[in-house]
């Protein structure tokens, strides 16, 4: 975050700082120097914003839409594992 701003003073310049993160850096607002809040574009925020699919979800959603066999994925990884039986181990 490269900006910092009281509260008093993002009031009397809130439209250039809504203009400056919609295509910049979030504004961080400070109470009495502490943060308080954190001013963020749309864009950002439903980046961040929980409730979207997360990964296995995402995996899921994908194996319910599409045809794994279609995909021909054994040609793929054929020959990516070694199928000797390894070295020989003694105990």
């Amino acid at each position: 975050m490269h900006k910092e701003f009281s509260i008093a003073e993002a009031r009397n310049r809130l439209p250039a700082l809504v203009h400056a993160v919609e295509s910049g850096p979030p504004v961080r607002l400070t109470r009495r120097g502490r943060p308080v809040a954190v001013l963020v574009s749309v864009a950002e925020y439903e980046r961040l914003r929980p409730g979207r699919p997360g990964l296995w979800e995402a995996i899921e959603a994908f194996r319910e839409r599409t045809d794994l066999s279609d995909l021909d994925v054994d040609d793929i990884f054929r020959d990516v594992r070694d199928s000797s039986p390894g070295r020989e181990v003694k105990l």
